[in-house]
């Protein structure tokens, strides 16, 4: 028996989808839906939330930065879960440290092949914000490099270094250089290579999040 309101099921599906879009005040973000699952309430999540915030306003329903927490093991299964509800435009990451993660080139290998990308640090986040200041010292332990990155931090900004600093994002681009940090960081990725390092886990210092940085903010400058 034919429908009442006509048209294919797709057809129909599509159109509720619009309605229910159209009722929430939503529009589908063109220049992309950022979906960034992280492990932490902290370093990560300030950093991507301040870069969010430093987005124009004439972007912001253009471009979409959402961070979101879950336990380490839980990650790719948690941005599968939440990019499933609008797949058709949400680009979903995962950022994460080595630290003492076991399963960390799994965790990184499973997200890959399920089409999430892997933004990961090793041995933590503090090596990418070391960047700005120019430098990724060959640091293995994260407590270490966390340690000397607020030594650094605090003799660049003349301001104490806190992992629940807010803040940091903008700090990191008033007083570092995230141009030479971005170079650094690759730098430092091929050398890990070109020395026969093949797993994430092997690579340090280094960090793939640097990637992610940079595709949103070219698409903010256009």
């Amino acid at each position: 028996m034919a429908s009442k309101s006509g048209g294919k099921p797709s057809d129909r599906r599509a159109g509720k989808r619009k309605d229910r879009n159209q009722r929430m005040g939503q529009r589908v973000p063109e220049l992309g839906y950022y979906l960034i699952v992280t492990d932490t309430e902290e370093t990560e999540k300030n950093y991507f939330e301040g870069l969010r915030d430093s987005i124009p306003a004439e972007l912001k329903d253009r471009l979409i930065i959402k961070v979101e927490k879950a336990r380490t093991v839980e990650l790719v299964e948690k941005a599968l879960e939440l990019v499933g509800k609008e797949s058709q435009y949400r680009i979903p990451w995962i950022v994460f440290d080595r630290d003492q993660v076991k399963g960390f080139d799994e965790i990184i290998w499973t997200a890959e092949k399920n089409g999430v990308h892997a933004g990961w640090s090793n041995p933590c986040f503090e090596i990418w914000m070391y960047a700005y200041f120019g430098e990724m010292p060959a640091i293995r332990e994260s407590y270490t490099c966390c340690d000397r990155f607020a030594d650094k931090f605090e003799k660049v900004t003349g301001q104490k270094y806190f992992k629940n600093d807010k803040d940091v994002y903008r700090k990191l681009v008033q007083y570092g250089d995230f141009e030479k940090a971005v170079v650094l960081a690759e730098r430092s990725l091929k050398k890990c290579v070109d020395d026969g390092k093949k797993l994430p886990s092997e690579m340090w210092p280094a960090c793939m999040v640097q990637r992610l940085v940079v595709e949103i903010l070219q698409k903010i400058k256009g």
